[in-house]
């Protein structure tokens, strides 16, 4: 499985805007589970994230069609414009560590 986690930033008066485009992905198929989430900003090192996307794909070719279908392009264009930070990941969960390593 392919996670797939972004991280965004936005001035205030953009949030409900991008907010709203990025609703927009949870339309789209071929993902297994995807959200949207707004930044609860309760972490004590940092809290400058505003939003996350994650999501859940049973392997990088359904990430690839999820981010090919028109509202992946639709989002980003209505997104990208109002945002100040973008950071992505995306990680096989498969070989993710699970357990402490020994050093």
């Amino acid at each position: 499985m392919i996670r797939h986690i972004v991280f965004f930033t936005a001035p205030e008066e953009n949030r409900e805007a991008v907010r709203n485009g990025l609703s927009r992905l949870t339309g789209i198929p071929h993902a297994l589970t995807l959200e949207i989430g707004e930044n609860l900003k309760s972490d004590q090192w940092g809290n400058a994230v505003d939003f996350i996307v994650y999501g859940e794909f049973a392997d990088e070719a359904a990430l690839a069609a999820y981010k090919a279908h028109p509202d992946y392009e639709l989002s980003t264009r209505t997104v990208k414009p109002l945002r100040e930070t973008r950071v992505a990941a995306d990680f096989d969960s498969g070989l993710a560590v699970k357990v402490p390593v020994d050093g």
